[in-house]
C-alpha cells in the first residue's frame, strides 16, 4: 500500500450531490470543504474517457458521506434525489439548501442547514454546522429529523444510471412514461454563454495535417473567448474527447458546457473543406451546421465568419464592437507562415526535449521570415527560447538566448498590445532570463488582465503570484482555471502546490491527490503531497509519497530530508550522492534546501547563493518555499531576495 492510498482511506470522503445549475456555488463550496480536510468527489472530477456513469455509482458507493445540496432547481432532479435516497438509506445523508428551498417529499423529515446567506466565508457558522454534521454522520449517527412521520416512508429506489446511458436515444435522452428522465447533471451544464471547440477531424489523406485541423480549433476557441460574450472551455480539457464516441450531452456534462462546437477538416493542396456543427448541450440536438469549400487563402476570413454565425446562433444580435473584435486579430493574412506557426506549436505543445523544442523554434522562425509583423510568432518564439534556455542550458548560451526572448516579447507586445500572450512572454523573459520579479510584474499582471478567459496564463499567473507572496491572487487565479479547464490535472496539482507554499499543507494534499487520481503518471506530484506530510511531522507518510515520485531529482531530494529527520544518516548521504551524481550543478537549489533542512544553515546558505549565480532557475521559489523557512533569519538571505526583486 502506497502512503497516498493509506491516507485516503483514512481521510473523510464526501460525495456532493447537486443539480449543475448550482455548479459555481458548488465549486466554493468544494474548495471550502476541502480546505476543511475534507476529499470531496464531484462529477467535476471525471476523468476525460471515464465511463460517466459508472464512475458516479462507484464514488456514490464508496463516499463516507452524501451531502445533497437542495435549490429550486435539484428538488425536481430525478438523479439528487436518487442520490440523496441513497445517502439516507444508508444512514450517510447531511442535506443542505443553497436558497432556503425545503426538500422533496420524503426527505423534508430530516433538518436542512440554510446556506441561504452563504458567501464563501470558510468561517462562516454554515460552514462549521455543516463539518461538525459531516463528521456525526460518518460515526453513524443519523441525520438530525425535524420529526417522526406517523408512518415510515418507503425509500426510493437508486436509479441505475447505467441502464440510463445504455438505452439513451437521440441527444442521450430517455422516454420513460412519455416523458424525459431528468438528466439535470447533464441538461444543466453550465452558464448559457459556455461553450467547448472539439479538436476538429482531421479528414485528410495525410496523417501529418493534423496539426492544421488541431490549429482551426485553437483559432476558434481564441476567437471566440476574445469576443468576451464566451466562457470558453481550455483545450486540455476539450482535448481529452479528441475521437470521441461518447454522446454531445455527456461530453458537454463533463466539460460543464452548454454549447458543443465540433468539425472535421479535409485539406488537399491549397483546397480546404471545413464541416462545423454546433451542438447545444441541454437537448444533444444541433442548433446550427455549415459545410466550407475553401481556398487556403481565405481561411483567416473563414474563421471569422464560423466564430461569428456561432455567436449569432447562441446569442442573437451581435454588436458591432463584437463583430469588428471578432475580425481584428492579431493574426497573419499569410498562408505560409500561418503554417508554419501552427507546426511550430505542433512542436512545442508535444514537450518532448530539446529536439522537439527546437523544432518548435525554427518553425517560428520561418513563420516570422514569411511575415515579419506576425505577434503571435514572435510571441510563440520567445516562449520556445525562454523553454531551452531554462531546461537545456546555462551561463553564457542562457543568457544570449533569455535576451534573444525579451527582444522576440518586446516584438510581439510591439505589434499587437492588447495580446496576452505577448505580455506574458515578455514577463516570462524578464523572471525566467533575469530573476527580477519587480520588473516582471507589469507584464504579469497585464497578461492576467488580457487573458483572464485563458487557462493557461491563468495557472502561469497564480504561480507567479504565490512565489511572489501574493496568496490569495494565486488561488483566486488559479480557481478561475479550474472552472474553465475542470479535467486538468495540472490545475489540481497548481493549486495544491499554491496551497502548500502558502504553508496551508493539510489543505494542499487533497488537490495533490485529485491530480494524481486524474493522472497517476503525473509527475512532480507525489513529492508535493511529501513536502506537506513532512511539514506536518508525518514522516514515515512522506517517506512513502516521495518514494513513489517519478521524477528523480525531486524523488532524491524528498528523500535526503526526510531521512536525515529519521535518523537515517547514511540513507540520507546517499540520496545526495545520487543527486549530485546524476545532475551535477544544476541542483544546487536542491542542495540548499536539504541542509536547510538538516540544519548546516551556513552551507546552505552558500549554496543557495550559488544556485543564483548559476542561473538555477529553482532560485525563482525562494520568497514562498517552506524548506527554505530555516535560512530567512539570515542576513545573505535578505540580500539575495532583494537582487531577485522581492
Amino acid at each position: 500500500m502506497t502512503a497516498d492510498t493509506a491516507t485516503v482511506d483514512q481521510q473523510l470522503t464526501i460525495f456532493l450531490s447537486y443539480a449543475r445549475a448550482d455548479r459555481e456555488r458548488i465549486a466554493l463550496l468544494t474548495n471550502t470543504l476541502q480546505s476543511a480536510g475534507l476529499l470531496v468527489w464531484w462529477d467535476a472530477l471525471i476523468e476525460g474517457g471515464a465511463a460517466f456513469a459508472k464512475t458516479i455509482e462507484s464514488a456514490l458507493d464508496h463516499a463516507n458521506v452524501v451531502v445533497v445540496a437542495w435549490s429550486k432547481t435539484s428538488v425536481a432532479s430525478d438523479w439528487v434525489r436518487d442520490e440523496a435516497a441513497h445517502g439516507r438509506d444508508g444512514g450517510r445523508f447531511v442535506p443542505i439548501s443553497l436558497d432556503g428551498t425545503p426538500p422533496p417529499l420524503g426527505f423534508r423529515q430530516y433538518h436542512f442547514i440554510d446556506f441561504t446567506r452563504w458567501t464563501g466565508d470558510a468561517a462562516a457558522p454554515e460552514i462549521k454546522q455543516l463539518v461538525s454534521a459531516i463528521h456525526s454522520s460518518n460515526t453513524g449517527a443519523p441525520a438530525q429529523r425535524i420529526a417522526e412521520p406517523a408512518q415510515s416512508i418507503r425509500p426510493t429506489p437508486l436509479l441505475k444510471r447505467r441502464s440510463v446511458l445504455a438505452g439513451a436515444g437521440v441527444a442521450g435522452a430517455v422516454i420513460v412514461g412519455g416523458g424525459y428522465l431528468a438528466w439535470d447533471r447533464l441538461l444543466h451544464a453550465a452558464a448559457d454563454n459556455s461553450i467547448a471547440v472539439l479538436p476538429f477531424a482531421n479528414l485528410s489523406s495525410d496523417p501529418s495535417q493534423s496539426y492544421f485541423s488541431d490549429g482551426l480549433s485553437e483559432e476558434l476557441r481564441a476567437r471566440l473567448g476574445q469576443s468576451g460574450q464566451f466562457k470558453v472551455a481550455a483545450p486540455t480539457s476539450s482535448n481529452l474527447f479528441r475521437d470521441h464516441k461518447s454522446d454531445a450531452v455527456t461530453t458537454a456534462a463533463k466539460l460543464g458546457v452548454a454549447y458543443l462546437l465540433d468539425g472535421s477538416v479535409r485539406r488537399e493542396g491549397n483546397a480546404v473543406r471545413i464541416v462545423s456543427e454546433l451542438i447545444d448541450a441541454r437537448s444533444g440536438l444541433s442548433k446550427w451546421s455549415q459545410s466550407y469549400d475553401r481556398n487556403l487563402t481565405d481561411i483567416f476570413a473563414l474563421q471569422s465568419e464560423i466564430a461569428t454565425v456561432v455567436m449569432q446562433a447562441i446569442a442573437g444580435q451581435i454588436a458591432p464592437a463584437t463583430r469588428a473584435a471578432l475580425k481584428a486579430t492579431p493574426g497573419t493574412n499569410n498562408v505560409l507562415a500561418y503554417d508554419a506557426y501552427l507546426k511550430g506549436k505542433e512542436q512545442y505543445n508535444l514537450d518532448i526535449d530539446e529536439n522537439s523544442d527546437r523544432k518548435a523554434l525554427a518553425y517560428f522562425d520561418q513563420a516570422i521570415a514569411a511575415d515579419p509583423n506576425y505577434a503571435q510568432a514572435y510571441a510563440a518564439r520567445s516562449d520556445a527560447l525562454i523553454e531551452i534556455a531554462v531546461t537545456y542550458t546555462k551561463n553564457i548560451q542562457f543568457k544570449q538566448l533569455t535576451n534573444d526572448a525579451l527582444t522576440s516579447a518586446h516584438k510581439a507586445i510591439a505589434l499587437a498590445p492588447a495580446l496576452a500572450e505577448a505580455q506574458f512572454a515578455a514577463g516570462s523573459a524578464i523572471y525566467n532570463g533575469q530573476f527580477n520579479f519587480r520588473a516582471a510584474r507589469p507584464f504579469y499582471d497585464r497578461a492576467y488582465a488580457l487573458g483572464h478567459s485563458n487557462a493557461s496564463i491563468l495557472e502561469v499567473y497564480a504561480y507567479f503570484a504565490s512565489k511572489s507572496g501574493r496568496n490569495e491572487e494565486a488561488l483566486a487565479a488559479i480557481d478561475k482555471a479550474i472552472v474553465l479547464d475542470p479535467l486538468n490535472p495540472l490545475m489540481f496539482r497548481a493549486k495544491g502546490k499554491i496551497l502548500y507554499s502558502a504553508r496551508r499543507y493539510s489543505e494542499a494534499v487533497p488537490f495533490l491527490k485529485q491530480a494524481i487520481t486524474m493522472n497517476p503518471k503525473i509527475s512532480n506530484t507525489y513529492a508535493f503531497v511529501g513536502f506537506a506530510w513532512l511539514m506536518q511531522n508525518k514522516l514515515n507518510e512522506a517517506r512513502l509519497a516521495f518514494l513513489a515520485e517519478r521524477r528523480a531529482d525531486w524523488r532524491l531530494t524528498g528523500l535526503a530530508i526526510v531521512d536525515h529527520k529519521l535518523g537515517k544518516k547514511e540513507a540520507a548521504l546517499d540520496s545526495i550522492h545520487q543527486l549530485v551524481t546524476q545532475y551535477g550543478e544544476i541542483v544546487s537549489y536542491q542542495l540548499a534546501e536539504i541542509k536547510a533542512q538538516s540544519g548546516e544553515i551556513g552551507e546552505a546558505m552558500r549554496t543557495l547563493e550559488k544556485a543564483f549565480a548559476i542561473n538555477d532557475p529553482g532560485i525563482t521559489f525562494m520568497l514562498s518555499d517552506p524548506m527554505l523557512d530555516p535560512l530567512r533569519s539570515q542576513p545573505a538571505f535578505s540580500i539575495l531576495l532583494r537582487k531577485l526583486g522581492l
